[in-house]
């Protein structure tokens, strides 16, 4: 408290007013605690938990007031708010206890549930090792997935790549994006992720074996930015050339692609993206899909060239790349960066904000679903340190490092895992460029004689913009370069260096803090930071000693670094957490010892550099003098240097794409299954053993249908020879759809013909996805749809529902509506897809034919049978609570959704209730209540009517843009995905309105995630034909 001379006073004001204050007229805050101490209880309980600036703004108010009585009263009214104020933290804090005792205890059941599945004695094996090697499992026990035990092993895989012609997809949403002249820290979406995902691409691209790499983030084209982010395509060049032994191509190289989507011109920040991750995702899709043609062209024989990997940065982009992995069928790989459990415990603790106004304010809900969904649909969750995975992940339900144990020791040893899956969690620290950087040898006095005698080489212009703030320049300069926000805690640095007199004395302190024109353009929190500091170096008379230049640009970075190293300073980096600290990399690559934050990332760092001190970045004595010791100790100070410089190359970006493409040679590969390219590995081991289907998940049928229903003679592309794999899906399939599609699909039948072509050359499609309150009242909808359209040969429709095919064909025949009216069915809320068939001499079932290339499609991590005995477990627990309300439905069940009626939905846990459940318990599945919530279906975690679509799209060319939804004013718990995306949509009103109550407890909010403002969406009046069409013309879909 040394120096805080408003505390000091409010204090003394405190127990001033102690003795006159009346025992009858005594404060609540007094009567309550009895034998209060003020004195100590505003140290303990208020100093070290609130913000100083708003004490300080009460203690100012309480100073200005006249005569002590006055005073008095105001004194005691501020203690009380201020004891209000501790209360109501404790109180957030208690519950915050009392919700994880709950979560320790659903997370020990669910571990017990899953033992119970995985009934086989392993109590040795499932001991398992720490989880730092973590490994997607499944049902299959015919391959066990390798690990990368060894250099020799990793260097094997990597040679494995160097003839291939890789393409991968890299994912970063948010933040100003470009290869040169980044502007880091010009705000918050614009930091370290940026650098890294960058660098990362343009390294990649530079690898033996990697043809393409695609970077994809959003195109902004605000006047308040450069007109370069608003540039569709970059090519990134690259930083040396020494590791690029691959032919180069037409289109080979490193790219960042800048797609639109959201608010045009209009910048906007990371927590207002989420209602337009749907249209990037479509766009995203038509990129990917148009470059895989044209690299199959150059490199792939004429076949398309699909990503081997996807890889999304940060909550935002794992969204995305999970639709996009789940739409193309490829396998995904994710980096939190930050999490948003992690995030939201520390605004918790800080107990400024209730939960539900850390939401508001963040969309923290909508984040943290985006990363379980993430860790649901991962191939891979790469991290950069072991922290990471032990202290952050483990908060997800989607992650348990003990069941991860257990699961992995019965992979071992061949074990089934009953429909179980654990993301790989791999720790691979980001890379650094090292080749451009000398490490400077000399000293300043040493650097300015030379200088003198050699004008020819000038110092950085970077380099007086910083002296010149010091009355001497020539002290050892400590450097921390961060942004100026509150986690950053630079605010405890310049106390630390303003009360330490023999660390003043010593050295000079630098703050490069991003870039600044004024105080008051920047962003509330930023600037609340900065003014603190310049107060801070006001009060402590910090002038000639403290340098906090305006304007760095990006390449001077280095200079800065350098010119730290030449006077032999120390670099800090003392941020309360930090999940990895690239900074400290970049320093210790420059010369520079470190001092760090012994909490997240540098404790690895420092463990393989040695190149420093660790220290607690709430001790401020600590840190200076950690500080002292180096910049004092010059044989120390020696030490650290020379230790870093030894071991930096181990995080060099050539160390670092060997390790992530030897993970990627690890994974199984995927993509459509309909057109296969050869790029798999050699001796392959599946990443992820599959359930009973998983060994003939590659059939392709290559159903092709005319729209007209007719069946032409086509040729199959690369059918899969295996006569036993073909009869297992179809015989499934046909199985678990109770013969509804009868005869009507064969394993060696080819139906060929029209159907890409003729969905290409439809002007428009009709998707019919509403759910109405009464089943009944779908034919009327349809029938008014399709006479709104005017039936014209230009127009196609599609019905996608929660109904089975069987449930579909009685509505069709009750509204006297012909199947060959439309092009497909997407059922069981979008598991299964059909298509009409005119062909009356199949047999007796339904005049469908189911297309089996989605049923493999979208198999991937389905749970099979141990989910459906799971989800029967839960409906009988459910049941002995509440009665029997929820009952297995086992006719309107399939191979890919398992199907429940419910009798009264009001008794029933919400969806995320279930989903949690399900994910704790290592079943990756989509669950959904339909119909009212009168149904329930549990389908694979990567299928939904939204993703239908895209697969049609993928598939036969069906041009998302020339769609449009129809959709009731509320739906199904998948209501929010039908909506978003770049087809058009028509909301009728009146319709749908029961199901309002399936959303009343969400973890956030739908406008979260809608974009209400979205001019392709809008609201008919009614149902009725003239409503509709109203609706249609608005859009530009029909004239007149």
């Amino acid at each position: 408290m040394a120096g805080n001379d408003w505390i000091n006073s409010y204090l003394e004001a405190i127990l001033d007013v102690g003795p006159g204050i009346d025992e009858a007229k005594s404060s609540l805050l007094l009567r309550e605690r009895g034998h209060f101490s003020p004195t100590r209880y505003f140290v303990e309980e208020v100093i070290t938990g609130f913000d100083e600036t708003d004490l300080h703004r009460s203690w100012v108010r309480a100073a200005a007031t006249r005569g002590p009585k006055e005073r008095n009263t105001r004194l005691e009214n501020m203690c009380w708010r201020i004891w209000n104020l501790a209360r109501k933290k404790k109180q957030l804090e208690g519950e915050e206890v009392q919700r994880k005792a709950n979560r320790r205890l659903e997370r020990e059941r669910g571990r017990k549930e899953a033992t119970a599945d995985m009934s086989e004695d392993l109590s040795e094996g499932e001991k398992g090792d720490l989880p730092s090697d973590v490994s997607a499992h499944g049902d299959s026990v015919n391959g066990r997935m390798p690990r990368i035990s060894s250099v020799d092993t990793m260097e094997n895989l990597v040679n494995q790549l160097k003839e291939k012609k890789l393409y991968i997809v890299l994912i970063s949403l948010h933040g100003l994006m470009r290869g040169e002249n980044m502007e880091l820290g010009r705000d918050s979406d614009t930091g370290g992720q940026v650098k890294y995902v960058v660098e990362l691409a343009r390294a990649l691209a530079t690898m033996p074996g990697v043809y393409r790499v695609d970077l994809l983030t959003r195109q902004v084209s605000a006047p308040d930015v450069d007109w370069s982010y608003a540039e569709p395509t970059e090519m990134l060049s690259p930083r040396t050339t020494e590791n690029s032994m691959q032919e180069l191509g037409e289109s080979s190289g490193a790219y960042i692609i800048r797609l639109p989507f959201g608010p045009k011109d209009k910048y906007v920040p990371k927590e207002l993206l989420w209602p337009y991750i749907p249209e990037f995702v479509d766009n995203a899709l038509s990129h990917i899909r148009q470059m895989s043609k044209v690299l199959g062209e150059q490199i792939g024989g004429g076949e398309p060239v699909w990503p081997v990997a996807i890889h999304g940065h940060y909550a935002d982009a794992g969204d995305s790349a999970a639709l996009l992995s789940g739409a193309l069928n490829v396998p995904m790989l994710f980096t939190g960066h930050s999490l948003g459990r992690d995030k939201l415990e520390q605004l918790l603790k800080q107990g400024r904000q209730s939960r539900d106004d850390i939401n508001t304010t963040y969309k923290i809900m909508r984040r943290i679903e985006a990363e379980e969904l993430s860790l649901d649909a991962s191939e891979i969750v790469i991290t950069s340190t072991r922290q990471e995975i032990e202290e952050q992940w483990r908060l997800y339900d989607g992650f348990d490092p003990v069941l991860e144990r257990k699961l992995r020791a019965r992979i071992k040893r061949g074990v089934s895992c009953h429909g179980r899956f654990m993301p790989r969690m791999v720790v691979i620290p980001p890379g650094m460029e090292f080749h451009h950087i000398v490490p400077h040898e000399g000293d300043m006095d040493g650097d300015m004689e030379r200088n003198d005698e050699n004008p020819i080489s000038p110092d950085p212009p970077i380099w007086s913009e910083i002296m010149r703030f010091f009355s001497n320049p020539r002290k050892p300069m400590i450097l921390a370069l961060a942004r100026p926000d509150p986690k950053k805690n630079i605010t405890t640095l310049v106390k630390a260096f303003g009360e330490c007199r023999p660390l003043r004395e010593l050295a000079n302190l630098t703050l490069i803090m991003g870039n600044r024109d004024d105080i008051d353009e920047m962003s509330g929190t930023n600037a609340v930071v900065l003014l603190s500091i310049l107060k801070l170096i006001d009060k402590y008379d910090l002038y000639g000693q403290v340098a906090y230049p305006k304007h760095h640009k990006q390449h001077e970075v280095p200079d800065i670094y350098r010119l730290a190293a030449k006077t032999k300073g120390v670099f800090i980096n003392p941020a309360f957490i930090e999940p990895f600290g690239l900074t400290l990399i970049e320093a210790a690559a420059h010369g520079l010892p470190i001092v760090a934050t012994k909490n997240g990332g540098p404790v690895d760092i420092h463990r393989v550099l040695d190149n420093g001190l660790l220290v607690d970045p709430h001790d401020q004595q600590s840190i200076a003098d950690a500080l002292l010791k180096l910049v004092s100790d010059k044989q120390l100070w020696a030490r650290c240097r020379h230790n870093g410089l030894k071991n930096i190359h181990l995080f060099s970006w050539p160390a670092h794409c060997k390790t992530y493409l030897s993970r990627i040679a690890m994974c199984k590969p995927r993509q459509p299954q309909w057109q296969r390219n050869d790029v798999a590995f050699e001796n392959p081991q599946p990443n992820s053993p599959g359930d009973s289907l998983r060994d003939i998940q590659d059939l392709s049928l290559n159903l092709k249908i005319s729209l007209d229903g007719e069946k032409n003679e086509g040729t199959s592309l690369d059918v899969d020879d295996s006569a036993d794999s073909k009869s297992k899906l179809e015989n499934a399939v046909l199985k678990l759809t109770k013969g509804a599609i009868g005869g009507a699909v064969k394993a060696d039948q080819n139906i060929g013909g029209s159907k890409s072509h003729a969905m290409r050359m439809k002007k428009y499609i009709f998707v019919i996805a509403v759910e109405c309150d009464s089943i009944s009242d779908i034919p009327e909808i349809i029938g008014a749809i399709m006479e709104a359209a005017g039936r014209e040969n230009s127009m196609g429709f599609i019905l996608s529902t929660s109904l089975s095919i069987s449930d579909v064909h009685s509505l069709l025949i009750s509204g006297s509506i012909s199947p060959l009216d439309f092009d497909a069915f997407i059922c069981n809320s979008g598991s299964d897809l059909y298509y009409p068939s005119s062909n009356s001499e199949e047999g007796p079932g339904l005049p469908f034919m189911v297309d089996l290339d989605y049923q493999s499609h979208i198999d991937y991590r389905w749970g099979g049978e141990g989910l459906r005995r799971t989800l029967v477990r839960w409906a009988n627990s459910v049941n002995e609570k509440q009665g029997q309300i929820v009952a297995e439905d086992e006719s309107r069940s399939t191979a890919h959704c398992y199907s429940f009626k419910v009798k009264d939905p009001a008794l029933v846990p919400p969806v995320k209730e279930l989903r949690k459940l399900m994910r704790i318990q290592a079943l990756r599945c989509h669950v959904i209540y339909c119909q009212t919530g009168t149904t329930l279906n549990v389908i694979p975690v990567l299928a939904s009517r939204a993703q239908a679509l895209r697969y049609l799209y993928i598939r036969w060319g069906m041009e998302l843009s020339n769609v449009v939804v129809f959709a009731g004013e509320c739906g199904d718990t998948d209501y929010e995905g039908l909506l978003g995306g770049v087809h058009k949509t028509v909301i009728l009103k009146g319709i749908g309105n029961n199901s309002i109550k399936l959303h009343s407890n969400r973890s956030y909010p739908l406008e979260h995630v809608l974009a209400f403002d979205n001019p392709n969406i809008v609201q008919a009046q009614g149902h009725c034909n003239e409503d509709i069409r109203a609706s249609l013309h608005k859009l530009g879909v029909i004239k007149g």
